[in-house]
């Protein structure tokens, strides 16, 4: 079979490229932005030792193995499960508490930045000045250009409700109060129809 080009050129040793110098340049401390990587790293060792002292993956498909079916019919055969996950098991990491610290981060709860578009924001706010709580009549309405149903049109309102920058702007532009707008805008109503 014919190898490609383009396959046997990657393959080329380069003599003219410092490697020291590009491994130094990869692996420089600078450009790592998680500082509790940052702290607990070691510039004169590798970047997958640094890794595994961590606690964290350097190649996750040897860290967490799937044993092919020739392994487990081995194991089955010789009734010995345990061996292959013990061939497996690596050493304890030194430095703990970088994953840790990774894992509180990561389980923190974060602040829902959500905001809905300008004209969306406008589209529902037409709508529930017009006809208040009747979303059937919002689906059935001339400026519906996407065919929206009730039901979406329900769960968009529902969403622009849940949203307290965007929601407060629209009570306090119609000099409403929470209580109000849940009950219906019978007053937005009959303004509208006059």
């Amino acid at each position: 079979m014919v190898k490609l080009r383009k396959q046997r050129k990657r393959k080329v040793y380069r003599h003219n490229v410092n490697r020291k110098r590009l491994r130094n340049r990869i692996e420089s401390v600078g450009k790592i932005s998680c500082k509790e990587v940052k702290s607990a790293w070691d510039r004169r060792k590798s970047v997958q030792t640094n890794l595994e002292e961590m606690g964290l993956s350097y190649d996750p498909n040897k860290t967490i193995k799937i044993p092919s079916n020739k392994q487990k019919l081995k194991a089955s055969v010789t009734s010995n499960v345990d061996a292959w996950e013990e061939e497996n098991v690596e050493a304890t990491p030194t430095k703990v508490f970088v994953a840790e610290a990774l894992e509180t981060e990561a389980r923190a709860p974060r602040v829902k930045m959500f905001k809905l578009p300008k004209g969306q924001v406008q589209w529902i706010t037409y709508l529930m000045d017009k006809y208040g709580k009747d979303y059937k009549a919002m689906a059935r309405d001339k400026k519906n250009y996407q065919q929206e149903t009730w039901k979406q049109l329900r769960a968009k309102i529902k969403r622009f409700k849940s949203i307290p920058e965007q929601y407060s702007v629209y009570l306090k532009e119609r000099n409403l109060t929470e209580g109000d707008a849940s009950s219906g805008n019978d007053s937005a109503l009959s303004d509208n129809e006059i």
